[in-house]
């Protein structure tokens, strides 16, 4: 196999920095690079790294058209992108590409302090690139100086406080970012209840025929094209359930339909709707409708 086609792996921040020609970073475990002063090196363009921290992206002018289920969304204003721990990313060979900020940070970090234990409530670190936060003009700034503030407190002289002041600035950070997620939510309505249409015309169309397995978000997701993370917080936002809620509200309705208008015994409903074993329906039927299948169908008669 061609060695340029294999992931480059980078287990310290450090090491990263030196093969893309970046300074040595003045703390080891986060670094931020600000693209209007640091030049990247153009080495490994289009090779793909696979990164053992957190990465943050900020870009200033993030023009382009995106791509969101099967629809698209036109933009003009600063980008943010996402990646967890052990994610691949490719490095581009556009120049325009880098105009802003990336904060990289291991998770070491944070491990000592509360969002060591939240981090994973950050959804947005499990989305798909095609899935970035815009941002408006206010935001952008918003942004430009929690990244700057990130940048002096690199610059300071490190002493006793200074990972926990980087620590309570990410966390800042990724709070903003999480009330801008859910502002995009609101302003894409007309996008995203289109794809919370084109969901429910696919499960209705799984629940047409007999099952072979229960219907997943992954499998939703996958066909919805966006990454089941986002689909369960975009329907949070919009609905207040989670994708497997709305799975599952869907599915108990296919199954009060069948119980009320077919002779099925409650087994064959249960198998017909991709259940293994009848007792999980039961009890997932219980839980959803405070009665079970049995006694639900006798109250028709």
């Amino acid at each position: 196999m061609n060695p340029k086609t294999q992931p480059i792996i980078y287990k310290s921040i450090s090491e990263l920095s030196r093969q893309l020609g970046l300074p040595e970073p003045l703390h080891p475990l986060i670094t931020l690079v600000k693209y209007d002063t640091t030049q990247l090196s153009r080495d490994y363009a289009g090779r793909s790294f696979l990164i053992n921290f957190y990465k943050v992206s900020f870009k200033k002018n993030f023009r382009g058209q995106v791509k969101y289920g099967q629809g698209y969304y036109d933009f003009e204003a600063g980008g943010l992108a996402f990646l967890a721990p052990n994610q691949l990313v490719t490095m581009s060979a556009d120049e325009q590409a880098y105009e802003g900020y990336t904060l990289y940070f291991h998770a070491d970090l944070i491990r000592n302090y509360p969002l060591g234990k939240t981090i994973h409530q950050y959804g947005f670190f499990a989305y798909a690139v095609n899935e970035a936060l815009f941002l408006s003009e206010k935001e952008k700034n918003v942004m430009v100086n929690l990244f700057d503030n990130i940048a002096t407190e690199l610059d300071t002289n490190t002493d006793a406080f200074s990972q926990g002041v980087l620590v309570s600035q990410i966390e800042l950070l990724l709070n903003h970012s999480n009330r801008y997620y859910n502002r995009q939510f609101l302003t894409r309505q007309v996008i995203h209840h289109d794809l919370i249409s084109q969901l429910d015309t696919y499960l209705a169309g799984r629940f047409a025929e007999p099952l072979r397995s229960i219907t997943t978000v992954l499998e939703v997701a996958k066909h919805l094209q966006v990454s089941p993370r986002y689909l369960t917080d975009m329907l949070k936002s919009l609905t207040g359930q989670s994708a497997q809620q709305h799975i599952h509200n869907r599915l108990i309705e296919e199954a009060k339909f069948m119980l009320s208008t077919t002779q099925l015994r409650v087994a064959e409903v249960a198998y017909r709707l991709g259940f293994e074993h009848p007792q999980s329906f039961n009890k997932l039927f219980k839980r959803q409708t405070h009665t079970s299948p049995s006694a639900f169908r006798q109250s028709f008669n």
